[in-house]
């Protein structure tokens, strides 16, 4: 078939804003039964259903097709789970512009989808959704959460796949209880927290070999950027895009972090650091804090009670700075989301699939996996295989909406308490074409003026670094 004429202006606008995968009553989420919701089981002719998915399934090849089978048991459809181990993003361009037909894509770039949504490649899902006993419950899905998945004409044009969380400052909290220091709340208050982590020998060890700080890309310091009430990314003023982290306002910001990098309170790699490097330096007790996404304040917890169960180790989110109004500004990822492409062949097969995958047998084969092989049961308990230990409960829904559905082994420590800094503080950016290569421009100028290399006030930062809108 004939590429379609857009799929040149969708390439395009996709791949240069990281694309689609990423980088969480018995009809509403208690114990359903099965088959879904909806789906009356037929075993002479079951419902198909073709699915393409990132981050949904196993985490092998063999294991996707236990995942299948586990889907079309659930499901008493007869489904089709295609996960590719790599080019996913590409996948999903060829499939929609070739016409190949899926019955359900999984994304997580909202930029991309109203792409696809312009292109009219989507399907319209505002009156399933409102007349879904299951989606219109706000116990399952919080009626405000809808407004993301909502395009510019007020439809809704694809349903959550998961719950995803935020990044914010993440401080070893027995650090602080340590050295007898309150949990920061304004930016002065980060730096004499801070500046103690770097002076006052919080592992106990005798030498000078802490720091403060460390971060990794620029996108995750929104939790200081607060103070200044700066947000990333694009922000809509009089119809007109800005970049505050490249205005004036941030330039007091920027000196900030210079100041901490010159009094050497700031890691002095966090210009080249990635995620890895970052989180090592938390976890062997070189740094007293990170900012770093919600679901690390448990993972975190859990490696070091994994290495030494008797550690004095505790990892805590904070909230981010107060602003001079007092507000508070913190950073979400777009969400996980399922779309019903405009082509779908099964397209009443697709939505009651996204009604299970929102009620208890669909989250726990989502989080905990395949019966009998990421787990067991033994009674009335579930115990967790060796391989569902390694799969660490997360086959694309590692937290949830749905209110009704508790985790079967609790959340990991600290998690639940991040989560409500989120769901309190956090709000989604704007990603608009053209983001991808302004972002490269602010990172250069602002990382160059946070580790002293750049003069602030003389030349200005707000003023060579800002890319024209």
């Amino acid at each position: 078939m004939k590429t379609k004429p857009w799929l040149a202006a969708a390439m395009a606008a996709a791949l240069s804003a990281s694309l689609l995968s990423g980088c969480s009553g018995a009809d509403n989420g208690g114990n359903a039964a099965s088959p879904a919701p909806g789906i009356s089981a037929s075993p002479a002719a079951p419902q198909k259903l073709r699915i393409l998915s990132a981050n949904v399934g196993g985490k092998t090849p063999e294991e996707n097709e236990k995942f299948e089978a586990a889907l079309s048991e659930l499901t008493g459809m007869d489904v089709t789970l295609e996960k590719p181990a790599e080019g996913y993003d590409q996948k999903v361009l060829t499939a929609l512009g070739s016409g190949e037909k899926y019955d359900l894509i999984e994304g997580s770039n909202l930029g991309v989808l109203d792409t696809f949504v312009e292109q009219g490649v989507v399907s319209d899902l505002t009156e399933f959704v409102e007349s879904s006993a299951v989606l219109s419950d706000p116990k399952v899905i919080p009626a405000a959460e809808w407004e993301q998945l909502t395009d510019k004409d007020g439809r809704i044009v694809a349903v959550f796949s998961k719950f995803q969380g935020g990044t914010m400052p993440i401080v070893r909290k027995d650090w602080l209880d340590k050295l007898k220091l309150s949990e920061p709340q304004t930016l002065e208050d980060y730096y004499e927290v801070l500046k103690a982590f770097k002076e006052q020998d919080p592992d106990g060890n005798g030498k000078d070999d802490t720091y403060g700080l460390s971060t990794s890309g620029l996108y995750d310091i929104q939790g200081f950027m607060s103070a200044a009430g700066l947000k990333y990314r694009y922000v809509m003023e009089d119809g007109k895009r800005t970049i505050p982290y490249a205005t004036d306002a941030a330039v007091p910001m920027y000196e900030w972090f210079a100041k901490l990098f010159k009094e050497g309170i700031l890691d002095p790699n966090f210009v080249t650091n990635d995620t890895a490097k970052m989180r090592n330096l938390f976890l062997t007790d070189r740094v007293g804090m990170v900012t770093y996404w919600d679901a690390w304040v448990g993972m975190f917890n859990s490696l070091r009670q994994q290495q030494d169960p008797s550690t004095a180790f505790a990892a805590a989110a904070l909230p981010p700075a107060s602003g001079p109004d007092g507000e508070r500004i913190m950073r979400r990822g777009d969400p996980d989301y399922w779309f019903v492409p405009a082509n779908a062949e099964h397209p009443e097969a697709a939505k009651q699939f996204l009604e299970f995958w929102q009620t208890e047998p669909g989250i726990m084969l989502g989080s905990l996996g395949i019966e009998g092989e990421d787990y067991i049961k033994e009674g009335d308990s579930l115990k967790l295989t060796d391989i569902g230990k390694e799969h660490n409960m997360d086959h694309g829904v590692p937290f949830w909406y749905n209110e009704n559905v508790k985790p079967p082994f609790g959340k990991l420590p600290g998690v639940q308490e991040a989560q409500d800094l989120v769901k309190a503080h956090a709000s989604l950016e704007l990603a608009l074409p053209g983001w991808s290569d302004a972002e490269k421009i602010v990172q250069q100028y602002a990382l160059e003026a946070m580790s002293g290399k750049r003069p602030t006030r003389s030349s200005g930062c707000a003023r060579s670094c800002s890319p024209r809108s």
